[in-house]
Formats: C-alpha cells, sequence, structure tokens
C-alpha cells in the first residue's frame, strides 16, 4: 500500500524539474522539524533520489499512465464482481459495543453527528469523529418495554428528529411499553435541553399516539419524516400469525390503526391537540375509516426510507421504500405511494395467502418491486438507495438485506421498462479490500440500514440478536472499484459543543491489509511415544519437539492433544487442511464452502460431522453461507472408531494463552461445562501469528479428554472467532490503538510449577478447584490470616493459577462480578492483586464457568483505569446491586 504518489519515470523527471519542492507536503513530519526539513531537502535536490522515491515500477498503474489504459477505465461505472455475478464491495467499521443497535439517524444540521438506538432505550450520539459522547441522548429504559430473549420485537424500536431541529428542537420516539398489563405502542415527543443541543429533557416527554398491541410481535417500528414535512408512522398487523384479527383481518380494515402507514402533521402542536390530520390525507371524510390513514394492507414494515435523488437530475427524488416482512414464504420491497393497499392479508409478495380475498375483484392492490422466496432469507430490512458522493458507482443502488439469513441485496431500477434488477452483494475478496480501514466480514443478524447527512449508506448488525447483548456493530459499506476524485466529498462538520467526556472508537475486526499469511500445521503422531512437528512461519527453522515424560505409576493411555493454532482466518475461499489422528493417522483434505457474501457464525448448531479416514474433497456452492474456515483437530480414536473431523465453515484462532498451555505438558480435566454451558475462549489479536507444537499424549486413566475442539461437539464455536449468542468483546488492538507486545508462547517455570499444582488438586478429587496462591503471598480460608475485603481470587474449572472465574471477597463471603463495562483494565487490577503483571483476557458471558447459584453476584458495571489496587476502588454500582446473572459472569487470563 502506497501512501506516496506512483509516478511514471519520463513524467517523474518533468515532475522534478516543475514541483519537486512539493515533496515536503506529501510526507509525515517525523521527528525534529530540523530532520525533517535536511531529509526532504536532500531528496529534492537529487533528481535520482527523487524519481527512486516516487516512481512506480509499473506501466499500466503509474500516473499519468494509469488515466489512459483503456483495460483499466473500461469498467468505472460499474460495481466490481466476482465470477458468479456478485456485486464485490467492503466494509468500514464504525461502532460497535452496541445492544441491538435498531435505527441510526443525522441532525441534518451541518455537525455530521449520527444518533444510534438501542433496543434496550438508550440513544447515544456519535460525532464525525467516531467519537461517542457518553451521556446518553435519551434513557428510556425504565419505560420500554422488552426482554432479554433472542428475538424479541418489542422494544425502542425507531427516533426521528424534526426536520428543523435547529429551531424546533424536538425528536419522536417509537417504543413498546405496557400500560396495566396491556402492551402498547406509543409514539411521544421530547424536547432538546436548552444549552445542550446533545441531550433530550427526559421531562419533556409528551404522547402523540398510542395504539393497543394484541401479541407481542409484528409491532412495526419506523417513523420518517416526508419531503412535506408530515410525520409518517408504520404500524404492524397486531401479530401472531395469518392476521387472523376480523373477517378480513386488521391490515385490510381501515377502522384500525394496525397494519397501517400513517401520515399526521405535528406542527404547531405546542398549544393544541398533539397533531392534526394533513387536508390530502386519502382517507379523510370516508366512512369507517380513520383519517390518518395514508396506506394499508402491511403486515410488517420493518425499516423504510425516502430517495433523496440523483445529485445531478434529482430523478427519483421523494419516493418512499419499504421492506415488509413476509409470513411463510416471500418477502417484499414496496414503493408507499398515498392510498395504496398493499395487499396483505390476501396477498403474501406476489402470490395469494388468502384465496378469498386473493380473488376479491375490489382489492386493487399495488403489487411490490420486488419479492424473494425464503431460501434466500426469512426477515427483510429495508435499506436505502445510495446518493451519496464517495462510492460514485452506487448511485441509483438499492441496498438492502436480511435479518435471518444476513445476506446483503442490490435493486437496480431499469429506466426504460420500469423493473427492477435484482444482484446479491458479496464481500470483497482479500485483494479486493486490502486497503486501509477495510474488512470483508460482518454479522450475520441485520438489523436496520442507515444513511449519514453525507448520503453514505451504512448497516447495522449482531451477532447475538439479544436487546441485552453488546455485540451489535455499525458498518460503512465502501466500494473498493471506484472512488470518488480526492477532494470532491470533503466535508468540515460544525462544531459541536460538548457537555461530558468522549470515549474514543477502536475498531475491534482485523483490517484485511493487516492479515498476515500463514502455513497450516500438519502434526505427525506415533503409536506409544508421541512425537509431533510443526511446521512453523519462515522466521522459525526447526520444527519444536515436545516429548511427554511417562507417569511411572500409572497405565499409558492414549490421549489427545491440544490443537495448533490455525492460520488467521482469510474470507476468500482458500484450499485448507483438517487434520485427524486416530490410531494410524489419517489426514482429510476439506475444501470450504464457495461463497460470495462472508459473515460472520453465530448459530449455535453445527454442521454434521464427516468421518474419514483417508483424503476426500468435498465440495459444496451456496449463495449464501457463513465465513469459510479451517479448524485443525485432534481427536482420540476409540477402538478401531475413526475420530470425527470438526466441521467446517467456523473460523477458529487460539487466543496466545492457550498457545502457551499448548507447549507445557500439562493435565486436563474431564469437565467440559460449567453447569451446562461450554467453556468459551476468546480469541486476542497479536502482532504476528503464533505457532505452537502438538503436546504429546499423557498417561492418566482418569481424564482422556484433552482441550480441543473434539471436546465441544455439540458447540464447535467454542474455540471460533464469532461470538456466541450473549457475548461482547472489548476492543482489540487495531492500527487506532498501540499493539501489545509479543505475547510469551511458551511458560516459565513457576508458571509451569503451578499448572501441574492444578494437576495435583485435580488427582485429589477436586475437580473445580480455586487456585491457592503459595505461602505468605496469597489468602488462606479457614485459619492464618485474615482476608481482606477486595480480596480476589480466580476460580477455574482446570485447577489453573493464571485463569479462572472472578471472585471477590465482601462482607465475608465471597461472590463473582458481572462482565458488564468488564475491560482489561478491570482484568489488570485484578491479576496485580494476584502477583501477575497484566491481563491478557477478559472472558465475557462465563465463559471460565459459572458460579453455583448459591453464590451471590456482588459487583456490577466496573469500570477501571487500570491503577487502582482493588476494584472496590472502580467506578462500579452499590455491592450487591446488579442486573444480570450467573451466565455473565467474568474470568480474566494473567500473565
Amino acid at each position: 500500500m502506497r501512501v506516496l504518489p506512483g509516478l511514471c519515470r519520463d513524467y517523474c523527471y518533468d515532475y522534478w524539474h516543475q514541483c519537486r519542492y512539493t515533496l515536503s507536503l506529501l510526507l509525515e513530519d517525523v521527528g525534529s522539524p530540523q530532520q525533517f526539513a535536511n531529509l526532504t531537502a536532500t531528496i529534492e535536490e537529487d533528481r535520482k533520489r527523487f524519481c527512486n522515491f516516487l516512481e512506480l515500477r509499473d506501466n499500466q498503474y503509474c500516473y499519468p499512465n494509469v488515466l489512459t489504459n483503456t483495460e483499466l477505465n473500461a469498467n468505472l461505472g460499474l460495481v466490481s464482481e466476482d465470477p458468479a455475478g456478485c456485486l464485490e464491495l467492503c466494509l468500514q467499521e464504525v461502532a460497535n459495543g452496541l445492544r441491538n443497535p435498531v435505527a441510526m439517524i443525522h441532525a441534518n444540521d451541518g455537525t455530521h453527528r449520527f444518533f444510534v438506538a438501542e433496543q434496550l432505550g438508550f440513544v447515544w450520539v456519535y460525532l464525525a469523529n467516531g467519537s461517542r459522547i457518553d451521556r446518553p441522548f435519551l434513557n428510556l429504559t425504565h419505560a420500554v418495554l422488552t426482554s432479554r430473549w433472542a428475538g424479541d420485537e418489542r422494544g425502542f424500536l425507531c427516533i426521528a428528529l424534526h426536520p428543523r431541529i435547529t429551531m424546533v428542537r424536538k425528536a419522536y420516539v417509537y417504543y413498546s411499553i405496557s400500560v396495566k398489563k396491556e402492551e402498547r405502542i406509543r409514539i411521544s415527543e421530547f424536547t432538546l435541553l436548552p444549552h445542550d443541543d446533545n441531550q433530550l429533557d427526559h421531562s419533556s416527554e409528551r404522547t402523540i399516539l398510542e395504539v393497543v398491541e394484541p401479541a407481542s410481535n409484528h409491532n412495526g417500528g419506523q417513523l420518517l419524516f416526508g419531503p412535506d414535512g408530515y410525520l409518517y408512522i408504520f404500524i404492524g398487523d397486531g401479530g401472531r400469525g395469518g392476521d387472523p384479527f376480523g373477517k378480513f383481518g386488521n391490515s385490510q380494515n381501515k377502522s384500525t390503526l394496525l397494519g397501517k402507514v400513517l401520515r399526521v402533521d405535528i406542527e404547531n402542536n405546542d398549544d393544541g391537540p398533539p397533531y392534526s390530520i394533513p387536508s390530502d390525507n386519502p382517507f379523510l371524510g370516508e366512512k369507517e375509516s380513520l383519517p390518518e390513514i395514508y396506506a394499508y394492507g402491511v403486515r410488517n414494515m420493518w425499516r423504510c426510507s425516502i430517495d433523496r435523488g440523483d445529485p445531478i437530475t434529482g430523478q427519483g427524488a421523494g419516493r418512499m421504500f419499504c421492506g415488509d416482512v413476509g409470513q411463510n414464504k416471500f418477502e417484499e420491497v414496496d414503493l408507499i405511494v398515498k392510498g395504496g393497499n398493499y395487499g396483505w392479508r390476501a396477498k403474501e409478495g406476489f402470490s395469494c395467502y388468502d384465496r378469498k380475498l386473493c380473488q376479491n375483484s375490489s382489492l386493487d392492490d399495488i403489487l411490490p418491486i420486488f419479492a424473494y422466496p425464503h431460501k434466500l432469507g426469512k426477515s427483510v430490512t429495508g435499506g436505502y438507495i445510495y446518493r451519496g458522493c464517495q462510492m460514485p458507482n452506487l448511485n441509483g443502488l438499492y441496498i438492502f438485506g436480511d435479518f435471518m439469513s444476513g445476506r446483503l441485496m442490490s435493486l437496480k431500477e431499469n429506466v426504460t421498462s420500469g423493473k427492477w434488477e435484482y444482484n446479491e452483494i458479496c464481500m470483497g475478496r482479500d485483494r479486493t479490500c486490502r486497503f486501509p480501514k477495510l474488512i470483508n466480514s460482518y454479522y450475520k443478524h441485520i438489523i436496520s440500514f442507515a444513511e449519514d447527512e453525507a448520503g453514505e449508506l451504512y448497516f447495522l448488525a449482531t451477532g447475538a440478536p439479544s436487546a441485552m447483548a453488546r455485540a451489535g456493530v455499525i458498518y460503512k459499506i465502501v466500494d473498493p472499484s471506484r472512488r470518488a476524485a480526492p477532494g470532491k466529498c470533503s466535508f468540515k462538520p460544525s462544531p459541536v459543543k460538548i457537555k461530558g467526556k468522549l470515549i474514543h472508537f477502536y475498531p475491534r475486526e482485523e483490517f484485511v491489509i493487516n492479515k498476515k499469511p500463514t502455513t497450516t500445521p500438519v502434526p505427525t503422531t506415533t503409536t506409544r511415544k508421541t512425537t509431533t512437528t510443526t511446521k512453523t512461519p519462515p522466521r522459525r527453522k526447526t520444527p519444536i519437539i515436545i516429548i511427554k515424560p511417562p507417569m511411572p505409576t500409572r497405565k499409558t493411555i492414549r490421549k489427545p492433544a491440544p490443537p495448533p493454532p490455525p492460520p488467521p482466518p482469510s474470507p476468500s475461499p482458500a484450499k485448507t487442511t483438517t487434520t485427524t489422528t486416530t490410531t494410524t493417522t489419517a489426514a482429510a483434505t476439506i475444501r470450504p464452502t464457495t461463497l460470495q457474501t462472508t459473515r460472520k457464525a453465530t448459530t449455535r448448531k453445527p454442521p454434521p460431522t464427516t468421518p474419514t479416514a483417508k483424503p476426500t474433497t468435498i465440495k459444496t456452492t451456496a449463495a449464501t453461507t457463513v465465513k469459510p474456515t479451517t479448524v485443525p483437530t485432534t481427536v482420540m480414536a476409540m477402538a478401531t472408531t475413526p475420530a470425527p473431523t470438526t466441521p467446517t465453515g467456523y473460523r477458529t484462532t487460539m487466543t496466545a494463552a492457550l498457545s502457551r498451555i499448548a507447549q507445557t505438558p500439562i493435565i486436563t480435566t474431564p469437565p467440559t461445562r460449567r453447569h451446562g454451558r461450554p467453556l468459551q475462549y476468546v480469541p486476542l489479536t497479536t502482532p504476528e501469528p503464533l505457532t505452537s507444537p502438538q503436546p504429546t499424549t499423557t498417561s492418566l486413566k482418569r481424564h482422556q479428554m484433552a482441550l480441543t475442539s473434539a471436546r465441544y461437539p455439540q458447540h464447535p464455536e467454542a474455540l471460533t472467532t464469532p461470538r456466541s449468542p450473549y457475548w461482547s468483546q472489548k476492543p482489540t488492538a487495531s492500527v487506532y490503538k498501540p499493539q501489545r507486545p509479543p505475547i510469551n508462547t511458551t511458560l516459565l517455570k513457576s508458571q509451569e510449577e503451578r499448572l501441574w499444582l492444578g494437576e495435583k488438586l485435580e488427582r485429589a478429587g477436586e475437580g473445580n478447584q480455586i487456585f491457592k496462591r503459595t505461602r505468605g503471598r496469597g489468602h488462606k480460608r479457614g485459619r492464618g490470616r485474615r482476608l481482606r475485603v477486595g480480596s480476589v481470587r480466580l476460580v477455574s474449572a482446570d485447577g489453573l493459577s493464571d485463569r479462572g472465574r472472578v471472585e471477590i471477597f465482601i462482607r465475608g463471603e465471597w461472590g463473582t462480578v458481572c462482565d458488564d463495562l468488564f475491560t482489561s483494565k478491570a482484568g489488570t487490577v485484578v491479576c496485580r492483586q494476584l502477583g501477575f503483571t497484566t491481563a491478557l483476557a477478559v472472558m465475557k458471558r462465563a465463559a471460565l464457568g459459572e458460579a453455583d447459584r448459591n453464590v451471590r453476584i456482588l459487583l456490577d458495571d466496573v469500570e477501571c483505569e487500570g491503577g487502582e489496587s482493588s476494584l472496590l476502588e472502580c467506578k462500579r454500582s452499590r455491592v450487591g446491586k446488579h442486573n444480570c446473572s450467573h451466565g455473565e459472569d467474568v474470568g480474566v487470563i494473567c500473565g
């Protein structure tokens, strides 16, 4: 990746003669000003050195040849396509750690802020530089009706700012509420605080409209201000299945607001009713029809948008697009017009649902512009037509997605025929997305789409569709095939007065440009005494050989060893190898699923395993699948039964801490779960790939299971990078944050002794031991010195000293700590108390085991700066006050 222009040699000589003193403008000012001036002056005065510095030795791509190259410029007006015709785009991570982000809007006031709403009831303000204000714009968590159930459709669903927010200073929200055990939809109005543009006055709430919901699903949830200045409200059909209410259902019944698009006028409502009816509403004055209705016959419209129009011609401006979620066969995209009947429940997509209603000649419904069957997805998420500046090839493209399948899709209008042509969007390969800050994978559940003030497009997705899980991420859509001319799309945000602190953004995903190629380890074994050799990266030339000394007092039994770390994940389809160790070594070569759309896997259901004893090639093709990766696995063969290979389709990356275990002869315990939950390990980002040898077999008769993915046959995601449904990862190293130093993958002697201590505790029958520190440095229970308040310990199922569930001693009892807001800084406080230097990883969602029910949760919302001597000195909730369960017990790995 060049940070300087690449010039052709002939042109460079001319450039040197006329413009050579511009070089100082192209280089970063590093070091002292004097050194910088000397460097540039030396290069500028020497033509040969100057051109060696700027020349790009590629006659096709160097400037100015690149402008006249016919082949390179042939497709500048088209988005790049892969061989299957899928549009290849890339992404940029914009925000993370959100709890089901349901909406993102902008104020259109020149500040280029954007406001992100969480289903739980929070709305946050993000500045143009990506920082978030620590005070919420709105907090309705006390009133919003929702739950932690995955897929719960209730909650805070949308927010809209008044089109003239700087003058009118009002915002409108749409959320679920319970009134006397009756579920309702409420649309409310709030006013900005007098001296703070980044916070609403919570006491100013005024109810605009309430609608009783007969069921907890199909809540709709969209607010839009149209070009006419009126407020559009999109409400679902009331829930259940098939709109069973009344003779024709709610959607076809114009005497109810359910299953409708409403239009109201909220201007000049301070001294009168909360809204008035626009004089041109289509059913105003019609008998038995409610005047608020603008369109009807909708099922559950989820995410609508208004076309800005072509930037040059203005064509298409004002069109309203909506995704309407289907029943059991089709999802559809509609173009909303005044007085339109969109067919539900008579029709679903283009087909009949209720045949009797469908054959009614008076139906006169408007067909969708596009519908797709459930083999492509089961819950449409409406999107936007791109009208931004930075990606000119995307202009006029309607981009939308599917919540269930995670598929990204696009529609392009054929101006001649008036029909909309479908094309799928997939993630570009590593080579396509090899630009700064770009990634090519995303979380599967696409909740919403968004547009910023400049017209650039985003989508909001999560790895765990629960209102309580901090697994939500906002992605910006980027087309690498063609960018706008430099400087054309630049803007200067208006200044924003901030009250409170700014929380800077750190991306968690690994940039494509930072991915490093690695080799796939190929272990070999013998029958009794095992020597495993592993291919290592070029920086190490000799294989690692580890031989475990036999235990003289016990009968030797073969036991599988932990797997070596796989290569870093690559979204591009590539041939990889899964190695299975049996009595005689068998290798299976598995080609991952060929795919175009790359996304993170979050499902807990593993693919079926495939027993094999000889090299086989498996090739399947699907339009959209999860990220193709390799899981190097070592499992134990019992008798003559072939060992199952680990299913592909899950990206696995061993943590640095696990790599340390893999290089040390240790004995692990049989339990793989703690109260029904598999142990899960958070992957760490390290500056370069780690390689670990295959340890030898152990000789314990009781314990025949090793720490491998075979240990989790029902939960292959336990060692995968895709986050589990209720798991939130804190920011890891990136270009925005200094890289952690390389983690030593070999254990020190004292650490080896601690591991063997864990083994001795196991042999004594203590399966879930709390590691006891050496005499004089730790805390003893029952006798000896008295425990101090704030003392901590790590409870490990494996009896290990450097990792485990965090427990703290307060008020004479041990209790756990919740993982909410718990970061590596808090983990470092814990590790320093125990004599370690730092926290290598913070393990969330009880990844290192849950506590028993009789153990209390003592601390929640712990936020540390890193220098405290105890968690009690950190910012936190009151002792014993929490809103979590033992499923959120936090753990740490120290080093």
